[in-house]
């Protein structure tokens, strides 16, 4: 009975888990999150997210379907709550891509940066606003900043 009412728990939890913004999980004291897929008697852990006293998603752990270590991705903010950096490791060590993130000062998205282990540029985007704020363009650039593509967004209005 006492595992039933655990396995409830924790399915009732991670369901509520996704819906969580980041004001109710400041104002909950929330550290982390764990999301578990149960199949038959085996609990296998899925994901697992970490927050500091803000709110903001510091560590987000992935496993795979077996339960093994899949990535771990860190969040670095600015004093104003954006993020600014983004570590994904492979392993709880092996760091795959660094990314780097800037902004306007409308504090709108201007460029994000993908580097490898060794800091060289995997690719680049970078972003424009028209002035009601909105997202125009993305244009992507590959190793050598050689651009690959660029993304439109046209918006209808009522």
């Amino acid at each position: 009975m006492k595992r039933q009412i655990l396995l409830f728990t924790l399915v009732l939890l991670t369901g509520v888990s996704y819906s969580q913004k980041k004001k109710e999980i400041k104002k909950l004291g929330i550290k982390s999150i764990t999301s578990t897929e149960t199949t038959g008697t085996k609990i296998i852990i899925d994901s697992k997210t970490v927050y500091d006293k803000k709110g903001q998603i510091v560590e987000e752990i992935n496993y795979n379907k077996e339960g093994v270590l899949k990535s771990i991705t860190k969040y670095k903010y600015d004093g104003d709550g954006d993020v600014i950096e983004e570590l994904e490791y492979e392993t709880t060590s092996i760091l795959k891509e660094k990314r780097l993130i800037k902004y306007n000062a409308l504090k709108e998205k201007t460029e994000e940066l993908a580097l490898n282990a060794a800091g060289k540029q995997l690719k680049k985007q970078t972003y424009t606003y028209d002035t009601k704020g909105l997202k125009v363009e993305k244009k992507t650039y590959d190793a050598v900043n050689k651009l690959v593509s660029t993304k439109k967004y046209l918006y209808s209005y009522k």
